[in-house]
């Protein structure tokens, strides 16, 4: 199983506070064994959403052969070439 990716973890964390505070403002349960329950089902609930969220569509392409380029040092440009300073 691949990693989720920054929207699975989104969804899915929105998924669980939203879910839980919504279902224990509609029930009305003040119990400890309530509250568990309900929050047990929000995080079910939100691992649900992200593992089930599409991923990407299309991997991203990297060149295998294209070099790395950097830019060069430009020579004579700075503090030392000046003169009488």
């Amino acid at each position: 199983m691949q990693r989720p990716n920054a929207a699975q973890l989104t969804y899915g964390s929105a998924t669980v506070v939203l879910s839980t505070v919504a279902l224990l403002l509609l029930s009305g349960t003040t119990t400890t064994l309530g509250i568990a329950v309900i929050c047990t089902a929000g995080l079910l609930l939100g691992t649900l959403v992200a593992v089930t969220m599409p991923v990407r569509g299309r991997p991203v392409n990297t060149p295998v052969d294209e070099e790395i380029r950097v830019p060069a040092q430009r020579v004579g440009a700075g503090a030392d070439t000046r003169i009488g300073s």
